[in-house]
């Protein structure tokens, strides 16, 4: 992904006039001194980007996992397996958008692949509903986790989303109910199961698909059971302390990998996964890869017992008198 073709976020401010000033001294004339400015600016650049991408606000790590460019799960399925064969439908009421499945080959493996998607262009946005999927989704996904392992084939799943579909069409069609079966469901499955968190990860949309074996964060996503605009709404009766709310619900990678919500943490490429889609695909990858060939030692029996143990101790706490 081209640097002068990324949308730019308000803290990259400093990094865009750095990229700026080096585009107009490539124009130059190549003298000497202008390559070796040329040369001092891009070390500039590379140093500049780590430490800001180092030290994001809770906010600010929000912001990244929503940018537009970021990779949703239809690109990584492009860039990571082969032999993708999507699946579609419920067999009950539709096929949504919002989530995708099929069968895939990774290397040795094959495997399932579910993931939320939201689409890149208004038409397709409107198609995903912005990755927050329908009932119709979770039955989707449920059902084919549940096919896969009865082929003993592993599952792979991508959350990205801001939530469960909020519309009166959704409760109707019981959106909690089926939430909380394909969490059922999944702690349940006599398969591995891995789950990466690649973008946003927005309260029971997101763990719908969650419940895994190992479960991991990209090192700017976020995971948390309300979204910061939200978390303020109710709070602080305003959007306006979004920033406020997103330190306070201690939902980076890094806080959840403390708490022992999730397992590891995928580092991103310096700028973030969207400015370089290839280097964050491999490196998912390597993780899904290494992840599976540690899961495989394991007997099912012993999959589904500790990730029953693993969700039990989920959101303990600690009274005092």
């Amino acid at each position: 992904m081209s640097s002068s073709t990324l949308e730019r976020l308000s803290f990259e401010r400093p990094i865009h006039e750095l990229e700026s000033r080096l585009e107009y001294l490539k124009k130059q004339n190549s003298s000497p001194a202008v390559r070796e400015e040329i040369q001092r600016l891009r070390l500039g650049l590379a140093d500049l980007r780590k430490k800001i991408y180092a030290n994001l606000t809770p906010w600010e790590t929000v912001e990244v996992s929503r940018h537009p460019e970021r990779p949703q799960t239809v690109d990584y399925i492009n860039m990571i397996f082969d032999e993708f064969v999507e699946l579609h439908g419920d067999k009950f009421y539709g096929d949504d958008q919002a989530i995708r499945t099929g069968w895939a080959k990774l290397d040795e493996f094959r495997v399932m692949v579910v993931g939320h998607q939201k689409g890149r262009n208004v038409k397709e946005r409107q198609a995903c509903n912005f990755g927050c999927a329908l009932p119709e989704g979770y039955r989707k996904a449920t059902a084919k986790m549940k096919l896969a392992a009865k082929f003993g084939l592993p599952v792979l799943c991508f959350v990205d989303t801001p939530g469960a579909y909020p519309g009166v069409e959704s409760e109707e069609r019981g959106i909690s109910q089926v939430i909380a079966e394909s969490m059922y469901e999944m702690s349940l499955l006599r398969t591995p199961v891995v789950c990466v968190i690649i973008g946003e990860g927005g309260s029971g949309g997101a763990i719908g698909i969650c419940v895994g074996d190992r479960v991991a964060m990209l090192e700017h996503a976020y995971y948390s059971v309300i979204s910061p605009e939200g978390c303020a709404g109710i709070l602080w009766k305003s959007g306006e302390f979004k920033d406020k709310a997103a330190a306070a619900l201690k939902f980076t990678a890094k806080d959840l990998l403390q708490f022992g919500i999730i397992d590891d943490i995928i580092p991103e490429p310096p700028g973030g996964a969207h400015s370089d889609h290839h280097l964050m695909a491999a490196r998912l990858k390597q993780y899904f890869r290494a992840s599976l060939r540690e899961l495989k030692k394991c007997s099912v029996d012993s999959l589904v017992q500790d990730r029953y143990q693993r969700f039990r101790k989920l959101g303990s706490f600690i009274e005092e008198s």
